[in-house]
């Protein structure tokens, strides 16, 4: 079967070849009326647009990669939705690619860029340290997410995990909380957020003068809701003394009421909880979960900002932008009344 090509959906369309173009590459400036009649033409004749020729005709494919630890945590199913569609707005398409953490998949994100197939590459890197991303550095724009170690020469976006963790803290001493619980640390945990989030823990009970108990930083083996609540129960059946939790993400927090609620304790009347992530697990938890929230919308968009300079062409040392935080309040952790 012949390949469709672009001047039969305008054919078919009764449309110029340039009215199509702007239609499959999203340009805003088309009638509706008239995107409709073209989409309908590609609809009808199954047309793709041949990568190829457009690599070869503007040295552009359209495409930028998404490399993300795991696809299947909800902070990061809810971020990579979040930039798809914001990428698509503007006209390109996202390759997803999980690294799970890996060394070899996270140098293999930054050797395969290379290959032409992608116009840029947004990287949410784990063990990669900052000298490895430098040496890395070739022609195929980057921007990097998260909080492991990054290169001056690189652009990044993150938000600031200690001022979020003093947030929560926070929220929870103004409901006049005062043995607060961090859960938790994770056994042979790679990552540097757990420990900024730690950070910004101690910190705020610093600042509301609470003394600091490391009783009170819990330990889990995994990052299971399972281990969780299994670490909760047992901090309850040792004698140990909270009337609040602030979780490293929603999943832990998922874990954390489980355990609460096991243990016959009563949230957010006896231990109040907050989450972090703000994702869908938070509407459906009993009580519902109040939860930090990284502006994820505003993060998508500053990557891809960002993304798009270097893609047509800005130079320069590597630019650093902090997006906004704030908490979602809910049931687990309400507000003071009046």
């Amino acid at each position: 079967m012949a390949r469709v090509r672009l001047i039969d959906v305008a054919e078919l369309a009764g449309v110029s070849m340039k009215t199509v173009s702007n239609v499959v590459h999203n340009y805003v400036h088309v009638a509706p009326a008239l995107r409709q009649k073209v989409q309908a033409a590609i609809d009808e004749l199954g047309y793709k647009p041949n990568l190829t020729a457009r690599r070869l005709a503007t040295g552009k494919t359209g495409m930028i990669a998404l490399a993300i630890p795991e696809i299947d945590h909800p902070y990061f199913s809810e971020l990579s939705r979040c930039i798809a569609e914001e990428a698509s707005r503007r006209g390109y398409r996202v390759i997803i690619e999980q690294t799970l953490s890996d060394t070899v998949a996270e140098h293999a994100v930054l050797q395969d860029r290379e290959a032409g197939l992608v116009d840029g590459v947004i990287f949410h890197p784990v063990r990669m340290q900052a000298l490895e991303l430098a040496r890395s550095q070739r022609d195929t724009p980057l921007v990097l997410l998260g909080e492991a170690a990054v290169p001056v020469t690189t652009d990044h976006v993150m938000i600031d995990n200690v001022a979020a963790a003093r947030d929560g803290v926070r929220h929870l001493v103004a409901l006049g909380r005062q043995r607060i619980v961090f859960l938790g640390i994770v056994a042979d945990d790679i990552t540097v957020t757990t420990t900024r989030r730690l950070l910004g823990y101690q910190e705020a009970l610093v600042e509301a003068g609470i003394p600091l108990d490391p009783e009170l930083v819990l330990t889990v083996p995994d990052f299971t809701p399972e281990s969780c609540s299994a670490a909760i129960q047992a901090a309850i059946a040792s004698g140990l003394t909270f009337d609040a939790v602030l979780c490293r993400d929603d999943k832990f927090a998922v874990g954390a009421l489980q355990g609460l609620h096991r243990a016959g304790l009563d949230v957010p009347r006896e231990v109040a909880v907050v989450g972090w992530d703000d994702t869908a697990l938070t509407s459906f938890t009993r009580p519902t979960l109040t939860s930090i929230a990284p502006d994820k919308a505003r993060l998508a968009s500053t990557a891809l900002d960002l993304l798009e300079e270097r893609m047509r062409g800005h130079q320069g040392s590597g630019r650093h932008r902090l997006v906004p935080h704030s908490i979602t309040v809910r049931e687990s952790a309400p507000a003071i009344p009046g």
